[in-house]
C-alpha cells in the first residue's frame, strides 16, 4: 500500500509499504517536516519507548476511515466491514499496576503517552492503518468522513473549554487561530483572535470570532485591542495554541486578574513564564472523544466540512499540502486516500 513516510525535518516520501495486519495533514505533520519533535517523534537511531519504531514513521493522527477487516477477539457484534469510523490516536503503555495515570484512567497524561501517526504504529495518511478496538469511535450517520477526521482537533479543543472554566458570555483570547476552537465556544462570548496569517483570520471570523488581530501589524496591538474592548480589564480567558514565546506573553498579559491561561500548544523548546505576573494577577493555569462526539452529532458545531480548505491526494501531500500551509495559503488540508 501507499504511505507518506516521515524520514526527517524536511524529508516525507510517498513509498509502497506492507499492509498492516489486523486524515487531514495536521499542525503536527507539518512542525515535524519543519523539524524533528524529539519529545514525541523517534529519530533514526532512537527508537519510540512503546513502540519500538524508528523513523521512518507513517504520518497522520487526525484521521476517519471504513473499516475493512476486523481482528480475533474484537466485538463482532459492535464492529463490522463497511462501518465509518474516527480514530481516537493516543495510546499509553496502559501498565496500571505500575503507571498511577493509566491506573486511574488519564492515559493522555502517561508519561510514555503518544500518537498513532507520529511515534508508530502506523498513521492516516497510509491507504490502511491496524488500531486498537478502544481507539474507533462509529460515526453516525449524520457525521460524515470528513468531519469525522477533524474529530481529533475537535476534541482537544473541547476538552480545553471544558478544563478553562468558560461561562457563557464571558470574554475570550485566542492567540494562534484554532478554527476548531472557535467552534467550541458558545456565541455569546465575546472571542479575540490573533494570528498573522490571513487565511486562518478569514475562517476564525466565519467561526465564530468576533474580533481579529494581525499580531505582526504594530508591536502591542492584541494587548492594546483586547484592553480597548474590556475597558482596561482584560479577558477572562486566553487560549494559547500558537506554541511561540511572544504569543504566551501576550497572552499572559492580556488575562484579567483572577483569570484563565489555558495552554494547547506544543512546544519545540521550553517557553519561559513570568510568575510574578501569574502570581500578582492571580492568574490560574492549565497546561494541557466521546463527549465530542456526541456534541458533532447533535450539531453544535455548525459546518466543520468547512474547516477543510483543500482536499488533495497522497501522492501530492508535499507539493500541495504541507507546502500550501506553510506559505499560509490553507488552513486545513484533507488528504483523501
Amino acid at each position: 500500500m501507499k504511505a507518506a513516510r516521515y524520514y526527517g525535518p524536511g524529508d516525507i516520501r510517498v513509498e509502497d509499504i506492507d499492509e498492516p495486519v489486523v486524515g487531514p495533514i495536521s499542525a503536527a505533520d507539518v512542525h515535524m517536516y519543519q523539524t524533528s519533535r524529539a519529545s514525541l517523534a523517534p529519530t533514526a537511531t532512537t527508537p519510540n519507548r512503546l513502540t519500538g519504531e524508528t523513523l521512518p514513521v507513517t504520518l497522520g493522527h487526525q484521521f476517519s476511515g471504513v473499516i475493512e477487516e476486523v481482528g480475533p477477539g474484537v466485538d463482532i457484534v459492535k464492529w463490522e466491514c463497511g462501518q465509518k469510523v474516527s480514530v481516537e490516536p493516543l495510546f499509553s503503555c496502559m501498565r496500571t499496576e505500575t503507571c498511577e495515570p493509566c491506573a486511574e484512567g488519564h492515559f493522555n497524561v502517561c508519561p510514555k503517552a503518544n500518537f498513532i501517526g507520529i511515534g508508530g504504529q502506523g498513521g492516516g495518511l497510509g491507504e490502511y492503518v491496524a488500531v486498537d478496538a478502544k481507539q474507533v469511535h462509529h460515526l453516525p450517520d449524520n457525521v460524515s468522513l470528513e468531519a469525522g477526521a477533524m474529530l481529533e482537533p475537535l476534541a482537544v479543543a473541547f476538552h480545553a473549554v471544558k478544563r478553562s472554566g468558560y461561562m457563557p458570555g464571558q470574554t475570550i483570547l485566542i492567540s494562534g487561530a484554532g478554527p476548531a476552537l472557535c467552534r467550541s465556544i458558545d456565541t455569546s462570548a465575546s472571542v479575540f483572535v490573533s494570528e498573522p496569517v490571513e487565511s486562518r483570520r478569514c475562517l476564525a471570523v466565519r467561526y465564530g470570532a468576533t474580533e481579529v488581530i494581525d499580531p505582526n501589524s504594530s508591536q502591542g496591538i492584541a494587548q492594546a485591542k483586547v484592553y480597548g474592548e474590556t475597558l482596561g480589564v482584560g479577558v477572562d480567558v486566553a487560549f494559547e495554541t500558537a506554541g511561540e514565546q511572544d504569543s504566551l506573553d501576550t497572552s499572559l498579559i492580556c488575562v484579567r486578574p483572577h483569570g484563565m491561561l489555558v495552554n494547547i500548544a506544543v512546544w519545540q523548546e521550553s517557553p519561559s513564564l513570568n510568575l510574578n505576573l501569574v502570581n500578582r494577577r492571580e492568574i490560574k493555569l492549565t497546561w494541557q472523544y466521546p463527549e465530542a462526539l456526541q456534541a458533532l452529532a447533535n450539531g453544535n458545531f455548525g459546518d466543520l466540512e468547512g474547516l477543510v480548505t483543500k482536499k488533495i491526494g497522497l501522492e501530492d501531500i508535499v507539493s500541495e499540502g504541507i507546502t500550501s500551509l506553510l506559505r499560509g495559503e490553507e488552513v486545513q488540508v484533507l488528504v483523501q486516500l
